[in-house]
């Protein structure tokens, strides 16, 4: 199942639920059911509510999808009419990993550094703001962050139970879906604060891009391999810069599974539905690798540029830059 959050057409959402998206699902031919106007209880229900009591809401979900010929059609709109915001537009939380070696090798080799051996021993991550995370659409960013603003082509899941001090299974076993993340970062204000080694901030507090839906894992079986290491998942990861092709990996390439990052997280610590997990760049995925690598030179996103990020089963997240004259 494809969920998503979304603001319906003027005139047909009132109240605080169209204020703050209402909950649906997006199905084959650009259609999105409208769960609220489909079925009376599940009208009010965020997705963070769904994901917490998904034992209820996921079957009146599925049962809605189990009826499609025969539904309603005011409750079926066309993709093209409502406004998808993040799927998750407040999550609970958001960790973003460091699983790609690839991304990693390039950006040290780049900066004159060897490969960091701590990287096989552990996986990382960082927190970032989950208070202002966006979807498909607008990026709206001030000049400052102008100054070198670069993509970051990455996938997340979100935590679907509680956990802690999991095994790799049960790591797994707490995923409740994927989507497509987009990392923005201000490189300019990153490079700065970096030098002090406490972790990005600036550079990467002011957004990032989730959706442009919620894929449930059950829809990405046939990608998935388990391994002795937790799932591996099959899935062409590629962004392209105003129609371009820039970035082209997979995210089987990740040297960390989502279940390594969870169980890391989890040492110790109890994490909720909710909680957002990211995989970290693919390689090749942003223009500080690509620069420094040569493939691109001196390419950063500016006002007017379209960058969209594409991966197999997850659909295609698409984010255009403005510049905000009041940030």
């Amino acid at each position: 199942m494809k969920l998503v959050t979304f603001l319906p057409p003027a005139g047909e959402g009132s109240g605080v639920t169209s204020r703050r998206g209402r909950l649906g699902a997006r199905v084959d031919g650009g259609r999105i059911l409208d769960f609220a106007k489909l079925e009376r209880q599940l009208a009010g229900v965020t997705m963070i509510d769904f994901i917490q009591d998904s034992g209820v809401h996921m079957p009146r979900a599925q049962a809605l999808l189990a009826m499609l010929p025969e539904l309603s059609y005011s409750g079926i709109l066309d993709e093209r009419r409502v406004s998808l915001l993040s799927p998750l537009p407040r999550p609970v939380s958001i960790r973003d990993g460091y699983a790609f070696r690839q991304h990693v090798e390039a950006a040290r080799r780049n900066r004159g550094l060897p490969m960091i051996p701590e990287f096989d021993r552990f996986p990382v991550f960082y927190f970032t703001n989950h208070l202002a995370v966006i979807g498909p659409g607008e990026l709206r960013v001030g000049r400052d962050r102008l100054k070198r603003l670069d993509f970051e082509l990455e996938a997340f899941c979100v935590i679907g139970k509680t956990v802690l001090n999991p095994t790799l299974a049960e790591a797994d076993e707490a995923i409740f879906g994927y989507g497509i993340m987009n990392d923005f970062s201000a490189r300019a204000l990153q490079a700065e604060e970096m030098k002090l080694n406490l972790g990005p901030a600036k550079g990467k507090d002011f957004a990032t891009a989730l959706g442009p839906w919620l894929v449930t894992k059950d829809e990405l079986a046939p990608r998935i391999e388990p391994t002795s290491s937790g799932n591996v998942i099959h899935a062409r990861m590629t962004a392209t810069v105003n129609g371009v092709l820039v970035s082209d990996g997979n995210l089987s390439q990740m040297s960390w599974t989502f279940a390594q990052i969870i169980q890391r997280a989890a040492d110790g610590v109890m994490l909720g539905p909710g909680e957002v997990i990211g995989s970290g760049t693919v390689g090749t995925g942003c223009f500080l690798e690509l620069n420094g690598s040569g493939v691109t030179k001196d390419q950063w996103l500016r006002p007017g540029d379209v960058v969209s990020l594409a991966i197999d089963g997850l659909g295609v997240l698409t984010n255009h830059v403005v510049e905000d004259p009041s940030r």
